[in-house]
């Protein structure tokens, strides 16, 4: 098996564990208010986070040392677990991937202001063309709009800016500084939301939670393997996968079936990813290649950004 063939097959094994993780949330979403699932995921992932934070031996404290970069990716990290938690639970799955999905187009509108990236007529062709999937996806007048849609919108918005930013601090901030601040923000945040609405866990429902922060981890650091093992032109489309999986998953376990609107959208929201991949690929006009190094995935304590993740798991050799 070749490297990017091997690539390949370890992330789409990551996508499909990361789908998986988005079913359970999904699941107890029917029961549960999401913020509630939120909290529980992220605090039974405290201990598997603070194992893998350990092999983090650069000397320093949390103090950050570009504290407005990293208040705005904490914040951003928040905004999309938190979104992202109840566009799962509210909407059907293949709908909330196809608005996510957006991120990368976002990424390389973002990276203009923040990278200085330079981005030409073929990259902005495909952010049009994107975000008009976007649009055909919602098809505003055409449906009844929900905070659902709005959740996921925002959730794709918060990884974006989360993506560029950790592309903007480079090495300059600790891997210790990029996981905490996010974590002790959100577990502040969804524990607080404990007070405005809660439903008691059974304990079955309580261990789905903790399934949830596996799944996460687990296929983070697939993923880490698949960036090791493939080309990152070759690894990073593998993410698009999540659309059958949701497919797969919304038929055989919620009774969800794809309309016309939400494929025709999602075809052209991926097509347009996967171009602007491709572009950054064969060098175009990008210095940073933002999107094919940022690992796009919405980023919460359950999920960590592997891009984080792999400061800490340094290939061998």
């Amino acid at each position: 098996m070749s490297p990017n063939v091997r690539g390949a097959v370890l992330a789409l094994l990551a996508m499909g564990l990361y789908a998986t993780h988005d079913v359970v949330i999904k699941a107890l979403g029917s029961t549960y208010p999401a913020l509630q699932i939120l909290f529980f995921a992220s605090l039974l992932s405290f201990p598997m986070v603070s194992m893998v934070l350990m092999r983090d031996r650069t000397p320093g404290t949390l103090r950050p040392a570009r504290p407005g970069w990293v208040a705005l990716r904490a914040i951003a990290n928040i905004l999309s677990g938190m979104c992202g938690f109840y566009a799962f639970s509210t909407l059907p799955l293949a709908q909330v991937y196809a608005i996510l999905f957006s991120a990368p187009l976002l990424v390389t509108i973002l990276s203009i202001p923040i990278l200085g990236e330079r981005v030409g007529i073929h990259r902005w062709a495909a952010v049009v063309m994107g975000l008009t999937g976007v649009l055909i996806v919602l098809r505003p007048g055409g449906q009844a709009l929900e905070a659902g849609h709005a959740a996921a919108l925002l959730g794709a918005i918060g990884t974006a800016v989360a993506a560029v930013v950790v592309r903007k601090l480079g090495s300059t901030e600790r891997p210790l500084v990029l996981i905490m601040w996010p974590m002790l923000g959100n577990f502040v945040l969804t524990g607080a939301s404990l007070g405005l609405a809660y439903r008691p866990m059974e304990l079955a429902d309580l261990a789905l939670t903790g399934v949830i922060a596996v799944l996460g981890l687990i296929a983070g650091f697939l993923l880490i393997m698949a960036y090791r093992a493939g080309e990152a032109a070759i690894v990073a489309p593998m993410q698009y996968s999540q659309i059958l999986w949701a497919t797969g998953y919304g038929w055989f376990l919620f009774g969800e079936a794809l309309d016309a609107a939400t494929v025709l959208g999602a075809t052209v929201i991926i097509g347009s990813g996967i171009y602007i991949l491709w572009r950054e690929g064969v060098g175009g006009n990008s210095e940073y290649r933002p999107v094919t190094a940022s690992r796009v995935r919405p980023d919460t304590v359950t999920a960590p950004k592997t891009t984080i993740l792999q400061r800490l798991w340094p290939p061998r050799g």
